[in-house]
């Protein structure tokens, strides 16, 4: 049998769809820079190698202490192996760990945000860093959602896809009625003016709450704004009718978590 290259889980980095592909057959993940390398050595993720350009290795080499290989190359082998120019000169790809089960992650849980449709990697990313930031217990991805662990994801998150616990729902929007069932306030995000402001829902401080959030442009599948026994919107001036779902998501965490303070 022929000896695996090693370089192989890092080719053709600029094809999202083939790596896609590749990745999830493979089982494994590709994180960049050295943020992300840091938080994959924090987290249980099992790292498989780390690919970097001869500038950084010393750093590099340190930060690992021996618990992978790593591989040293030149900056132009890099982008070769990679498909483009790799400027912050770390790569590192790790095995991907069985999903937990939502109920695991929902014993003791007080804050999770639930998402339906994200399917650009940057938002993703960026949700989970404000997941972070706000002390989300969870985040809970529909089927149709975005990988949190493709290399975008891992780099806009700065690594808290890592760290803050996910999984997928199967059973979708029945999942959100489940949450209800189990004592949750399920609360979704739109733009909707009959919606209540998100203040409101602050103010009533609910034990356990679920912010739902959907994609940008289509927001929430009627069916999901439907399941969700609460429907909520941040008040904008005339004019604005939605954010950014990441930076909406933001700012929903910010009200509803400063009230607990």
């Amino acid at each position: 049998m022929a000896r695996r290259d090693p370089l192989d889980d890092y080719r053709h980095l600029n094809d999202p769809a083939r790596r896609r592909l590749v990745e999830r057959h493979g089982d494994f993940f590709v994180a960049e820079g050295i943020v992300a390398l840091r938080a994959l050595l924090e987290s249980p993720y099992p790292v498989r190698s780390v690919l970097v350009t001869r500038r950084k290795a010393d750093r590099v080499r340190a930060l690992v202490a021996g618990r992978a290989p790593v591989l040293v190359r030149d900056d132009d082998e890099v982008a070769a192996v990679a498909g483009f120019h790799v400027h912050r000169g770390v790569l590192a790809a790790a095995d991907r760990l069985p999903l937990p089960a939502a109920d695991e992650l929902l014993a003791g849980a007080r804050l999770v945000v639930v998402t339906e449709g994200l399917n650009d990697h940057e938002n993703l990313g960026a949700l989970f860093r404000n997941a972070a930031a706000f002390g989300v217990d969870a985040v809970l991805l529909d089927p149709t959602t975005a990988d949190p662990l493709y290399r975008r994801s891992v780099r806009v998150s700065s690594g808290h896809v890592l760290r803050v616990p996910w999984t997928r729902l199967d059973d979708w929007p029945g999942a959100l009625a489940g949450l209800r069932a189990g004592g949750w306030c399920v609360a979704a995000l739109t733009p909707a003016a009959d919606a209540e402001p998100v203040e409101d829902l602050a103010a009533r401080r609910p034990d356990r709450l679920a912010l739902v959030v959907g994609a940008e442009g289509p927001g929430l599948t009627p069916a999901a704004l439907a399941a969700a026994g609460t429907r909520v919107r941040i008040p904008m001036a005339p004019g604005v009718d939605s954010l950014n779902v990441a930076t909406a998501a933001a700012v929903a965490l910010y009200a509803v978590t400063r009230r607990a303070v």
